[in-house]
């Protein structure tokens, strides 16, 4: 496999007014800046020549990422041990870390993520480069945050906070444990909506590119923040409509439009928001292989019903369990069938998709859980009496019944004294209110 390097033509690119506190690329550098332009993806080309460390630092002034060194990493890492190891996708494995200020003065205690380009993987220098420069100088809540990286000889590395929940794939897709409540589903996608919403609406918008479940990191009260942004793109800027580029992305997210013509535009990732926004609604993966045929697709499955309201119930997630708002399920039918349109332009901006999510944030016409009630023994006893004397008497009006159908007789039982009931949580049930308290399910006892 032949390696291709890359270089950034950043002369033209540094601000002109910056401070740096230490050398340019020494490894304990960290780069701060007064005025700070971010750096166009489209400055990244081609080279004969590795980019060079002071070069890259010099790209990445304004940032405050920390140079880390290699050893550091080891360190941090136990020499990447496998029980510190977290998973591995296409860019390449991730080790879990932990640094403070015995790896280096002045750096904030915190668990970290430790991600390490695999030069034979799926992605190469070119999608390291690019997360880098991205994440190195764009900063928001619903973004993960770099902390720094590592460029020695052949070894890239990405330093990012820890994300203690993972990803939005391994909580709606697992065979065992909890199912994300309805509260925090719409949480978890309003999130992942404001983080979209910020790359588009940026002075240099970016396009992400590769909006699904896998990439959608979560802290412990589940905020959402994009990850990986290898693929991501340079939106269209001045009179251009569209960028055309090689398609690349997941299957069973990338838009049809982008699909057929390689026209890639901020409407792209509304369609790839909206496949994920649909999975979160019917806990279904975009394409799975396992269903019938005419399943396997989700959104030809399920889009279709998605304005139907006496349907919708048959494909929102079981696992849910009635647990959810009606007015609030249909009204994100409502959006993620907007989302998923054909039809680029009919498709909402993320903005406006964050509005309409907001809305859908407390609806107070939610069930709160299954109330079960137990009668009390002597009101069953006695009802039973009444049951075996209307048996008895049935003969009497068997004929008149005939003459006048949906005549009934209604069986009264004595009033006794009203037990005290009282509701208790069931110890079993793992729900939760809003995001963070539990809202369990109830059952009623007889005091």
């Amino acid at each position: 496999m032949t390696k291709k390097s890359f270089n950034i033509s950043w002369r033209s690119l540094v601000p002109t007014c910056y401070k740096q506190e230490t050398k340019p690329g020494s490894p304990t550098s960290v780069l701060k800046t007064n005025s700070f332009q971010r750096t166009s993806l489209s400055d990244m080309s081609y080279s004969s020549s590795p980019i060079s460390m002071e070069d890259l630092s010099t790209s990445l002034v304004g940032s405050n990422l920390h140079v880390f060194t290699l050893e550091e990493l080891k360190k941090i890492t136990h020499t990447f041990s496998s029980c510190n190891f977290l998973g591995e996708g296409g860019f390449g494995p991730v080790h879990k870390g932990f640094i403070d200020d015995k790896i280096r003065p002045g750096l904030t205690p915190q668990p970290v993520a430790v991600k390490h380009l695999d030069l034979e993987g799926l992605q190469g220098h070119r999608e390291w480069l690019t997360e880098l420069v991205l994440l190195g100088q764009l900063r928001h809540p619903h973004l993960v945050k770099l902390i720094g990286y590592c460029y020695e000889d052949e070894h890239r590395l990405l330093v990012y906070e820890y994300m203690p929940r993972g990803s939005l794939e391994n909580h709606l897709f697992r065979k065992y444990g909890a199912s994300l409540t309805w509260s925090v589903r719409m949480k978890i996608a309003l999130g992942a909506a404001k983080g979209l919403a910020f790359l588009h609406e940026a002075e240099k918008p970016v396009i992400y590119r590769d909006f699904k479940a896998s990439n959608i990191l979560l802290d412990s009260d589940f905020t959402a923040k994009l990850s990986d942004f290898g693929l991501a793109k340079d939106g269209p800027e001045g009179d251009q409509t569209h960028v055309s580029t090689r398609v690349m992305g997941t299957q069973g997210y990338a838009a049809p439009e982008y699909i057929m013509t390689g026209h890639l535009t901020t409407m792209s990732d509304v369609y790839g928001f909206g496949v994920v926004f649909l999975e979160l609604l019917t806990g279904r993966r975009s394409m799975d292989k396992t269903r019938p045929s005419r399943e396997q697709n989700l959104v030809d499955w399920a889009r279709p019903q998605l304005n139907d309201h006496r349907r919708l119930d048959r494909i929102l997630d079981p696992r849910l369990e009635g647990q959810y708002s009606t007015t609030g399920a249909q009204k994100a039918a409502s959006l993620a069938y907007q989302c998923l349109s054909q039809q680029s332009k009919s498709r909402p901006t993320m903005s406006t998709v964050v509005k309409t999510l907001e809305l859908l944030q407390n609806f107070n016409d939610m069930p709160v859980g299954t109330f079960v009630y137990i009668a009390p023994v002597e009101n069953l006893e006695e009802a039973e009496k009444q049951k075996q004397e209307t048996k008895k008497g049935n003969g009497h009006h068997h004929h008149d019944s005939q003459h006048r159908r949906g005549h009934r007789h209604r069986v009264r039982t004595p009033r006794s004294p009203s037990p005290t009931v009282y509701s208790s949580p069931s110890p079993n049930t793992s729900l939760t209110n809003g995001f963070s308290s539990p809202m369990y399910s109830y059952e009623a006892k007889v005091v």
